[in-house]
């Protein structure tokens, strides 16, 4: 048995007698109140995953910073200077990272907490625990990437001298939303991957096809009116537009923000229906 299994083990006070996981019928509940019950090991898988993410790396969570970074380098000369982008007076490098941050963001947690099933098949066929902690703790350990990123955006507005937007308190929000949505994506996905391996490179792919769908080196209000729906149904788009026009001043996207809302809720609730139907067959074909 390896250390994380036995360390789960302990933790969670396993009895004696056997438990059978059986699937809860076609319309099974959501289980809230048994995630509850699980927070500790929750905050010891979220642990876990940072101590694996930046073990033996030479610069550590500086890698966090530098991704963005030279990302918005490149897009800053290609589409800031040769193509000439608007972005209404915001000097064009932070109205790249400003997209480009919580992008990342998602994309990552999603790459990540796809495939984590899969990746931690000796714990679910040895432990019981509700498996959408799996997705839901690489997720929330990509969090910690995005505010150490943020470091990057404070720099970068100190030395344009771009004051906060009065919209600022609409962040946290914006971020909550986020992170619903992306443990409820990746939830999903990590299910299918258990039975479907090419999962695991199809969502890198889409993500980086999704990343040119989505508003993020561009302002969504550039997209011709006709093809403007296809954008705001794209929940991604209300996300990256509150949090760039909560810092540096655009009006607020309500309605692309209300379509981010409603998916994030349904992609949450379809993760958690979907985690508890497949218990009890997810350790046979893990």
């Amino acid at each position: 048995m390896s250390s994380d299994t036995a360390l789960l083990s302990h933790r969670m006070l396993v009895p004696r007698t056997p438990i059978i996981v059986r699937p809860m019928g076609r319309w099974p509940e959501l289980g809230l109140s048994e995630l509850w019950s699980f927070r500790e090991l929750f905050w010891f898988l979220v642990w876990r995953d940072l101590k694996v993410r930046y073990r033996q790396t030479l610069l550590g969570v500086l890698w966090v910073v530098l991704q963005p970074l030279m990302t918005m380098a490149v897009f800053a000369v290609v589409l800031g200077k040769l193509v000439g982008v608007p972005t209404d007076g915001i000097p064009y490098p932070l109205f790249a990272y400003t997209g480009l941050l919580p992008w990342m963001f998602f994309s990552s947690a999603v790459t990540t907490g796809a495939v984590c099933l899969v990746g931690n098949a000796n714990l679910i066929t040895k432990v019981y625990f509700p498996r959408i902690l799996l997705p839901a703790a690489a997720v929330t350990a990509r969090l910690v990437d995005f505010l150490v990123g943020s470091l990057g955006l404070v720099a970068l507005m100190i030395y344009y001298r771009v004051s906060p937007a009065p919209g600022l308190l609409f962040i946290p929000v914006a971020v909550l939303i986020e992170l619903i949505l992306a443990v409820g994506i990746a939830a999903i996905f990590a299910n299918v991957h258990v039975r479907y391996r090419d999962i695991g490179f199809v969502v890198p792919v889409a993500l980086q096809l999704g990343m040119f769908v989505t508003p993020v080196v561009y302002r969504w209000t550039l997209v011709p009116a006709r093809w403007r729906w296809v954008i705001m149904a794209n929940p991604m788009t209300g996300i990256v537009e509150m949090y760039r026009s909560a810092l540096i001043g655009y009006a607020l996207p309500w309605k692309p923000f209300a379509v981010s809302v409603v998916v994030a809720l349904v992609m949450i609730a379809l993760a958690l229906f979907e985690s508890r139907r497949a218990e009890g067959i997810l350790e046979d074909i893990v």
